[in-house]
């Protein structure tokens, strides 16, 4: 049995769909949201994470036909979607015949086998690391040590998916490779940064991703493609090689359509790299899915942190978001309202980011390519570095206490809010504004999500249902530090009443 790496092939840059559009790629997608017939017929959604082990461990199927089903997907898909923005097909097929190698073997690892996507802000040894971004970039030397452990675990990389420039909106369109889609609704966005993972699962193409989560661009893409997504605890998956991505905002996280397989894939990457700087204890996020939360103390908040857009949910939200409080207060927990105290959390929030964001751009060979918008973040970022970055850091310790009243004071186990304001947002509507009035807007659709990353705590995004038109929203659970079993088995609860992995888009 042998534990080597197969040779790396070269890898395939997806071409682009929309903007920067080639003509084999079809004509853009019509107002209707049907967009045109790929120019093959795709095979059936893949199972999901912990069924494909199990029939992999079984032997009911291989991981070359996993991964062969995966790739055809993707490439069915990909003028109607555009969810990659690169394919490992060789290298892929080729560690999918060595884990089948491994099975026939007796080997047994959590992943071994099994298909899975990486958002492209997350280096995949021999590929790019574009994040989103236009212009040339080296391939990575060397894997992220979330993708390393994914590889540990026996998970095949089959790509990369499209993220929006330096993962600063809701939204996953750009230059650089076009609009990534919606499967509920083609004419409509996934959601971002992590759209472009949070489309490949939900259209079946592959079991649960990856994405990453500085501002809710895990649960947000989840809430708009009715799935389960994981903003862990800050520390609890490595983003090596960075030590501390935009100081301390980002986190990487699971996107997938049930509760046990995001846990699943949790388990799988967590853990630090040697030279991280957070290290929280250990979590056994698959027991948790299992696990019955007990009866719970409940706040449900309606009114976001202070944002200056005077957002709240829309009406379809609220009605969804109301359901799901009702069903989790028919299953026996105690829900009421309550206002968590945020206070100017957003005067911590914009030094951190801008910051972050300037150092990414700083890296970036051809500054002119990116987008106006990433310049003047770029600008207000460095200008805000530095010693603001600090007094904003700084003030952490006493957020965690003011918004933590609410679990140490006042009781509560858990806070449910509607983790965006707004239903998904038509492909193009943050087009053409400045930067200004991009950030009103999706401070606007998304005011709930981003108070979390400032903490550092956990937060689980569950389907809510739909609008009347059919577009998913979700509500999120959010906790203090380090509870994530909680939020896993109070979600895998709710997930068993009203089961929405029934429910698979028309793509």
């Amino acid at each position: 049995m042998s534990s080597a790496e197969p040779t790396e092939a070269e890898p395939t840059e997806v071409e682009p769909t929309e903007a920067g559009a080639t003509e084999q790629t079809g004509p853009a997608v019509r107002e209707s949201g049907r967009g045109p017939r790929p120019a093959a017929p795709a095979p059936s959604p893949l199972p999901g994470l912990a069924e494909s082990a199990r029939r992999l461990a079984d032997a009911t199927t291989t991981s070359i036909t996993l991964v062969t089903d995966a790739l055809a997907r993707i490439e069915a898909t990909q003028p109607t979607l555009n969810a990659f923005r690169h394919l490992r097909a060789e290298a892929a097929l080729a560690e999918a015949a060595e884990a089948d190698r491994r099975l026939a073997a007796g080997e047994r690892l959590p992943l071994l086998g099994v298909p899975v996507a990486v958002k492209d802000d997350t280096d995949v040894a021999g590929l790019p690391t574009h994040f989103g971004c236009d212009g040339e970039r080296p391939p990575a030397a060397s894997d992220s040590e979330a993708v390393r452990r994914l590889r540990a675990a026996g998970a095949v990389v089959v790509g990369k998916t499209n993220s929006c420039e330096l993962g600063q909106w809701p939204f996953t369109e750009g230059t650089a490779f076009g609009a990534t889609r919606n499967p509920w609704n083609t004419a409509h966005t996934p959601g971002g940064s992590s759209g472009g993972s949070a489309a490949a699962v939900a259209a079946g193409l592959v079991p649960a991703a990856l994405g990453s989560d500085g501002a809710g661009s895990v649960r947000i893409p989840a809430a708009w493609t009715h799935l389960v997504g994981i903003k862990p605890q800050r520390g609890r998956i490595s983003v090596h090689p960075h030590s501390d991505s935009f100081q301390g905002l980002t986190v990487n996280g699971p996107l997938a359509r049930t509760v046990a397989d995001a846990a699943l894939l949790l388990d799988a990457v967590a853990g630090a790299h040697p030279e991280d700087f957070h290290r929280p204890p250990a979590v056994r996020a698959a027991d948790a899915a299992r696990r019955d939360p007990g009866r719970l103390r409940i706040a449900l908040a309606w009114r976001p942190p202070l944002t200056l857009t005077g957002a709240g949910p829309d009406p379809e939200v609220r009605r969804a978001v109301t359901a799901l409080a009702d069903t989790l207060a028919r299953l026996g927990h105690h829900v009421e309202e309550a206002r968590p105290r945020y206070g100017l959390i957003g005067l911590a929030f914009v030094p951190r980011a801008t910051a972050g964001i300037a150092e990414f751009a700083a890296r970036h060979p051809e500054p002119a390519l990116l987008d106006p918008r990433t310049r003047s973040a770029l600008r207000t970022g460095t200008r805000l570095g530095g010693r603001v970055v600090r007094a904003a850091r700084a003030r952490e310790v006493r957020q965690h206490r003011r918004i933590g009243a609410l679990f140490d004071t006042s009781g509560f186990d858990v806070l449910l809010t509607p983790t965006t304001a707004a239903p998904p947002p038509r492909i193009g509507r943050f087009d053409d504004l400045s930067a200004w009035r991009t950030d009103v807007a999706m401070a606007a659709a998304c005011p709930y999500a981003w108070p979390w990353n400032v903490l550092g705590w956990p937060g689980v995004n569950v389907p809510a249902g739909f609008t009347r038109s059919g577009l998913p929203v979700g509500a999120q659970l959010l906790g203090p530090s380090r509870s994530e079993e909680r939020l896993i088995a109070l979600a895998a609860q709710l997930e068993d009443d009203r089961r929405w992995f029934q429910h698979r888009p028309p793509v």
